[in-house]
């Protein structure tokens, strides 16, 4: 076993330690974290690919931006703690039959890849150039700078209505 597979084995175990933590914290403040300790996996993971572009946009749009605006909103909301929600009878049948697919896919693809002699095929040295950043750039801020600005709009527009609806019904319980 050759150190990446360590270091890929115990990110990993990061990674899904984060997630569970995520989903099972009470605590919304908590759960923002774990989601960045997720995200910081997930960029390493991208740099074991050999995509350092992707991991350090990862890191800066999504660990940074999208996760400081995430906990300035639930801190200005103070929704830290959330309340014991009831669930709907269908949820959790759902939820055991979706995690049992989902682990089956998992071990199906480990085991069909353990059997390759090459677990994960190194990118061509060429698409990390300032050549193909540059282009990759230019697509963003031309072809796709529409989708790009109405994704940014729609959530200012879904955290202006969390504010709205939840200084409403703070208004309401005084």
């Amino acid at each position: 076993m050759n150190s990446e597979m360590i270091v890929f084995l115990v990110l990993a175990l990061v990674s899904i330690a984060s997630a569970l933590g995520m989903v099972f914290s009470r605590n919304a403040v908590y759960s923002a974290l774990f989601l960045v300790l997720n995200f910081v996996t997930v960029a390493i993971f991208y740099l074991l690919l050999g995509a350092p572009f992707i991991a350090m946009s990862q890191i800066t749009v999504y660990a940074g931006a999208i996760m400081v605006l995430f906990l300035f909103v639930i801190m200005l909301l103070g929704a830290e703690s959330l309340p014991p929600s009831a669930t709907l009878p269908w949820q959790k049948p759902l939820a055991y039959v979706l995690t049992s697919a989902l682990a089956v896919e998992a071990l199906y693809l480990v085991f069909t890849r353990a059997r390759s002699s090459e677990l994960v095929t190194s990118p061509d040295a060429s698409l990390n150039s300032m050549e193909s950043l540059r282009e990759m750039a230019l697509q963003l801020f031309s072809q796709y700078l529409l989708p790009f600005e109405i994704t940014s709009i729609l959530l200012l527009v879904a955290m202006v209505g969390v504010i709205v609806l939840v200084r409403q019904e703070k208004a309401g319980q005084k």
